[in-house]
């Protein structure tokens, strides 16, 4: 046994191998850590930055059939996630790795990227990880062995491993401290390289905050908010690229049996976007098509001047944090909206919508909007409000996630449905649709592909196409959104608007 002494405790680093805690498993106990039969255990992790989710499939003999005894193909993970950790027979498998180009995920229709050899052995994790270009992938099986802690009575200790799967530089130095301490008293826990495993650390429960510096250097590149670890088990505190708006280049997932906890760099930069969906109404005099927007307060120096009806603002980057957000009519400065709140956490990237909805006007709160009964709502009012949505980093090149965001006001229909329709499939057929309602929104997964797109809402009995149009998914393509409002130019009073998720 080897002891290490650091931050004030006492780090244990132990080579026998037995079967007490993998993740948050329960242990056998110490007259089973000889048999034979003890299982060993398997997880995939996608590090693959454009690829889509990937299946695992786990095949003790390739030419399958009803007598294979283990013949496994889990669930999807996509990038940044990871698979639970699964108890594996002790034998030799062959693994593949696949995604899903059409309908169906079964197996045997899935696009298969990568297919190798592994044996699973006794008390031993066989991590999976997909590195690089989905195109030329490369996939790396990592052995961590399943941490005997019979001599933690108190059950006080926890386990992990540091992996680093980032590309952004050759070599990095990761340091750690307690949560309420700073990098002043951090140490360092190693130099890793791209697709490097640390050996097992051990170290008391507690709350602990970790710090990158390239190698050799005293520069902080990257700092996590406080990761707690509350329980007896062990993780893979995995480093990845930071594809995000934020400016440092690194955030690291603390990767346990079940679940994948995000830490972003704790001093990260924020972003956000503007879209003007603002129709005109005579009963908004002031406003003419254009509005003038102030972040925090109204001041001489707008953040952004001038923007127009159906246009989507550039890029703001601001620090994280709360927002109060008010609009201004362009021509006469009158105020449309004073303090809507926009909170934006580290490395957020966010569009806000703001849009008017035409509503009667019931003063006496009866229920009755025709006092008079003439057959005429008495009166009406158009407030504005905002609507938030999260845009998109996603780099996916075999398929893109379209966000569809109904701000269509008619009080003749509430409800939008939208049609994806492929070229043997009309809309009664299309598999990819949703319904939605007004100012709300519905994402779903496109692969790449020609789509006729479809608009509809229903009017009583009749389906009304609201708008028609093409759309291309390709490798070049981004995420997308589509925005369906109110048109003064189109034959229906509708359109549907095209632009994408990204904010790059």
């Amino acid at each position: 046994m080897k002891v290490k002494i650091g931050l004030g405790r006492q780090i244990l680093a132990k080579s026998c191998l037995a079967s007490l805690v993998i993740f948050g498993m329960t242990a056998c106990n110490s007259s089973d850590s000889d048999d034979d039969n003890n299982p060993g255990y398997i997880k995939f992790y996608n590090a693959s930055k454009n690829s889509p989710a990937i299946y695992l499939t786990i095949d003790e003999d390739l030419d399958t059939s009803e007598d294979d005894e283990t013949e496994i193909t889990f669930s999807s993970v996509g990038y940044t996630e990871a698979l639970g950790t699964y108890e594996i027979d002790i034998n030799d498998y062959f693994y593949e790795l696949a995604w899903q180009d059409g309908d169906s995920s079964v197996r045997s229709e899935l696009e298969m990227i990568y297919q190798s050899e592994l044996s699973i052995e006794k008390n031993t994790l066989k991590l999976v990880v997909l590195n690089d270009d989905v195109t030329a992938p490369d996939v790396v099986v990592y052995d961590i062995p399943v941490i005997d802690d019979d001599d933690d009575d108190t059950y006080s200790l926890f386990n992990f491993n540091v992996l680093n799967v980032s590309t952004n530089t050759s070599v990095i130095d990761v340091y750690i401290s307690e949560s309420d301490e700073t990098f002043n008293e951090a140490e360092l826990l190693g130099s890793y390289q791209n697709k490097e495993l640390s050996e097992n650390q051990k170290f008391d429960q507690g709350s602990y905050v970790y710090y990158i510096t390239y190698a050799g250097s005293d520069e902080v590149i990257y700092q996590s908010d406080a990761v707690d670890y509350y329980y007896s088990a062990q993780y893979i505190m995995v480093i990845r690229e930071n594809t995000g708006v934020g400016s440092s280049p690194f955030i690291m997932d603390k990767v346990s049996n079940s679940s994948r906890v995000e830490y972003i760099d704790f001093n990260a930069e924020a972003r956000f976007r503007v879209y003007n969906a603002i129709s005109m109404n005579d009963l908004l005099p002031a406003y003419q098509g254009d509005v003038t927007l102030h972040v925090n307060e109204i001041d001489d120096t707008p953040e952004i001047e001038l923007l127009n009806y159906g246009q989507l603002s550039e890029a703001l980057n601001v620090d994280s944090g709360d927002y109060s957000l008010s609009l201004l009519a362009s021509n006469t400065e009158t105020s449309l909206v004073s303090h809507h709140l926009l909170s934006l956490s580290e490395n957020a990237n966010k569009t806000v919508f703001f849009y008017a909805d035409e509503e009667n006007v019931d003063n006496d709160g009866d229920g009755n909007v025709d006092e008079d009964g003439d057959g005429i709502v008495d009166e009406k009012e158009v407030t504005i409000h905002s609507l938030v949505i999260d845009s998109s980093d996603n780099t996916s090149i075999y398929g893109h996630e379209i966000t569809a965001v109904n701000l269509a006001d008619n009080e003749d229909f509430n409800l939008v449905n939208i049609y994806f329709v492929r070229n043997d499939e009309t809309i009664d057929s299309a598999y990819y649709h949703r319904s939605f309602s007004f100012a709300d929104h519905e994402t779903l997964y496109l692969n790449n592909n020609t789509y006729q797109v479809y608009v509809v809402a229903q009017e009583n009995s009749s389906n009304i196409i609201l708008d028609s149009f093409e759309l291309i998914l390709d490798e070049d393509s981004t995420d997308q959104f589509i925005v369906i409002e109110n048109s003064q130019t189109s034959g229906t009073g509708y359109k549907a608007n095209l632009f994408s998720r990204s904010s790059e």
